[in-house]
């Protein structure tokens, strides 16, 4: 093998060397000129005078933002997203409006109805035919009370009429001699005024005339559906709700498997309660307007039971309902007896029964009374307006048993406290014995 030659090898060393001298020359040449040249004007900032006040740093953006706005925002966000699913909420009921008012119509009957078939089982009823005799029953007593209410209507229809016009020229011979100093000209300007709006809305008579055959259809399916409804819920109610019960997050199934019984036995107290009060203020308002003469004091009777499961609003109506009739067919003086009669069992009805058969498990404020019946009557009309106030019920039911029951939840997953301090916050524990004191002297 070859070597290589001596004077090859030095040749190379000596240019090696020469390299590295001259990147070391490079290197210190470019050191010396970066010191030797001046800092470009646009970096180079003086500094600032001794007087001029401290700048402090920029603060994170997030805690820029005052608390009580961060708190807004985050609360005002969630608050549109439960408007917007309330929103969808409410149009996916006005959708099937039908449906919905005929299962709480249903839901409301079986609340009625299903203490009879427990006491019947209780008896040593079977669960079929308790079920069946007791739907069998409540259902011919509410149609019978409907055909009561429509047979005395049509045969008292006639001397109703002759009634309303001899009241109405009463009523007109009154207000001429009445210190209102109304002349017989602006009576006849109002009768020609409203003969003149009922000629221009004839079309929409009969149009509305037309619409309450869809009216009827609509309640002939309702019907129906309640009644298949409630069929159901009195012979199948618990499976149903266990079967309810699978749809909720495992999570909170064991605090809602709680809050329904609550929420039923708050619902079947409202719908006796309500059933008993409004039973008591037709019966005492019947007699009153049947001892006063009013016409058709049965079947008025019936329209105010059926209203009082309107709260505040249904009293009102029936009771105006009433003071009419006695106004236009019995006088004045008639109708200022009915006024009194309906206002003194009113008066009843809300100091007194109503707190003491509805009790404390469904009372509920009268300002959410107001504002639950006006919004169920714009949502769903007069059926909405019946629903609403057991709906607000339930709902405060369960939402205070769910508070309560997260509460005893934490206090059950919280550490529990040792030495002295546990035997002081033991429920129910005793206090330590106080250290004997010294004798006297």
């Amino acid at each position: 093998m070859s070597r290589v030659p001596g004077w090859l090898g030095r040749l190379g060393a000596g240019l090696t060397e020469m390299s590295e001298r001259w990147n070391e020359r490079r290197a210190a040449a470019e050191r010396a000129r970066a010191e030797d040249e001046p800092m470009p004007p646009q970096d180079h900032v003086p500094p600032p005078p001794d007087y001029a006040p401290a700048v402090p740093a920029r603060p994170d953006p997030v805690q820029a933002v005052p608390w009580g706005l961060r708190v807004a925002a985050e609360a005002g966000w969630r608050l549109l997203v439960l408007a917007g699913t309330l929103w969808v909420l409410m149009r996916v009921i006005s959708a099937v409006r039908l449906v919905v008012l005929a299962f709480a119509a249903a839901l409301l009957i079986t609340a009625l109805l299903q203490p009879t078939v427990a006491r019947l089982r209780r008896h040593g009823v079977p669960h079929g035919p308790a079920t069946a005799l007791t739907a069998v029953l409540g259902f011919v007593i509410m149609g019978l009370m409907g055909w009561f209410v429509t047979w005395q209507v049509m045969e008292n229809i006639d001397n109703l009429s002759g009634q309303v016009q001899d009241g109405i020229d009463e009523l007109r011979n009154w207000l001429l001699n009445s210190p209102f100093h109304v002349t017989e000209k602006q009576i006849n300007e109002i009768a020609t005024n409203l003969r003149e709006a009922v000629g221009a809305n004839t079309d929409q008579i009969t149009s509305a005339g037309l619409e309450g055959v869809t009216v009827v259809v609509e309640a002939l399916t309702g019907l129906l559906l309640a009644v298949f409804s409630t069929l159901f819920l009195l012979y199948d109610g618990k499976r149903i709700w266990q079967w309810t019960l699978r749809l909720v997050p495992a999570a909170a199934r064991p605090g809602v498997a709680g809050a329904g019984p609550r929420a039923w036995r708050t619902l079947t107290s409202y719908v006796r309660g309500t059933v008993i009060v409004a039973l008591i203020d037709a019966v005492f308002i019947g007699l009153g307007i049947y001892f006063l003469d009013v016409p058709m004091a049965v079947p008025l009777a019936v329209f105010i039971f059926l209203f009082s499961f309107i709260p505040l609003v249904g009293a009102v109506v029936s009771g105006a309902l009433a003071v009419v009739v006695a106004l236009v067919t019995q006088g004045v003086f008639t109708a200022v007896m009915t006024l009194a009669v309906v206002l003194a069992v009113q008066q009843i009805e809300g100091h007194i029964l109503q707190p003491f058969i509805l009790g404390r498990a469904v009372r509920v404020h009268p300002l959410a009374v107001v504002l639950s019946v006006s919004a169920g009557g714009l949502v769903a009309g007069i059926g909405g307006a019946v629903v609403a106030v057991p709906l607000v019920a339930v709902t405060n039911t369960v939402a205070t048993y769910l508070r309560t029951y997260s509460r005893e939840a934490a206090l059950r997953q919280a550490p529990r406290p040792r030495g002295a301090t546990a035997t002081d916050a033991a429920p129910g524990a005793e206090p330590p014995p106080a250290p004997p004191s010294p004798p006297s002297a």
